[in-house]
């Protein structure tokens, strides 16, 4: 559409590359940016100035931006990362901080906020009814709701498990054979469409693919952010943290344990080598990334003595 042709319209929608236009200049009295966890400092600049006010929209806690090359300063950062600086949620006076989830069951949403979310995320009270329905023998890695740990003892595992794969297979198979109830109170068999099964590393992936059914949604969690199903697998493939090929920072990233175990809608398995829970950190940094695994584990086993 051509610019001239917006002109009489109350809502405009289009990329960062319509907004940046000259036409547009100082023209629109809003701008809202979608996911502006993964929009550039520098596009919200170029774009910014067809507004006179600016409404961001998203999380800044799930993944962000690909970045390539080197940006000096903050220019590096999203819109959201450079506006609310360190905090995980938008304090009241900066924003509006949406703290209802109508994904999560209370037991998966406990995890992902106090790990992530500063304890401010909640569950819509409806998803208290959504649950696995388990049959005697189930695999003893399966919960009706919340967080499951599994570990498996490998060595020199970088990108690629064939333990960890043979055990997700294992578990995969338990579940369908079992039910879930959804928020709604309908019980039904859970199919390859209710399950995802995540993982850092495309090698991985294709190993997964290998071992589970067809149809087994699977794939790295920059595929499935967005998306949901009534249990999730994570594999975390690598053996220890001096395994790792791409740096700590990527496989303990925070962003990413949260976008991947916030997947599911009553159970999230988390399948890793229990070293990966004894990485040597250099900075504090990765001391808080590798404590937030650690607290995978801890949180999981405290639910199972409840259990």
């Amino acid at each position: 559409m051509n610019v001239s042709q917006c002109w009489g319209f109350d809502l405009i929608g289009g990329t960062a590359w319509l907004f940046a236009r000259p036409e547009f200049d100082q023209t629109l009295d809003y701008l809202f940016i979608d996911e502006a966890g993964q929009v550039s400092l520098a596009n919200v600049v170029a774009m910014g100035t067809c507004a006179r006010n600016i409404v961001l929209v998203g999380d800044q806690m799930q993944l962000s931006q690909p970045i390539q090359g080197t940006h000096p300063g903050d220019s590096g950062r999203s819109a959201l990362e450079f506006v609310l600086r360190d905090k995980a949620t938008v304090p009241p006076e900066r924003g509006i901080f949406l703290a209802i989830t109508r994904r999560m069951h209370p037991d998966v949403c406990r995890f992902i906020s106090e790990a992530v979310y500063e304890g401010r995320l909640e569950a819509d009270n409806g998803n208290a009814a959504q649950h696995l329905v388990l049959a005697p023998g189930a695999d003893s890695a399966l919960r009706t709701t919340g967080v499951s740990w599994v570990s498996v003892t490998h060595e020199d595992c970088s990108q690629k498990s064939t333990a960890e794969a043979e055990r997700i297979a294992d578990i995969y198979r338990s579940l369908l054979e079992q039910r879930w109830t959804n928020r709604d109170g309908v019980t039904q068999m859970i199919g390859t469409a209710d399950i995802l099964v995540v993982t850092p590393y495309n090698m991985q992936v294709n190993l997964l693919k290998s071992v589970l059914p067809a149809g087994a949604r699977v794939g790295t969690v920059d595929k499935f952010q967005g998306q949901e199903a009534a249990a999730v697998l994570v594999s975390m493939t690598t053996s220890t943290a001096e395994d790792v090929s791409r740096g700590l920072e990527f496989l303990y990233s925070r962003n990413r344990l949260n976008v991947a175990i916030s997947r599911a809608r009553c159970l999230a398995v988390v399948v890793a080598s229990p070293k990966l829970l004894e990485a040597r950190c250099s900075t504090i940094e990765q001391m808080k990334l590798v404590n937030t695994l650690c607290f995978v584990r801890v949180y999981a086993d405290g639910a199972a003595r409840v259990g």
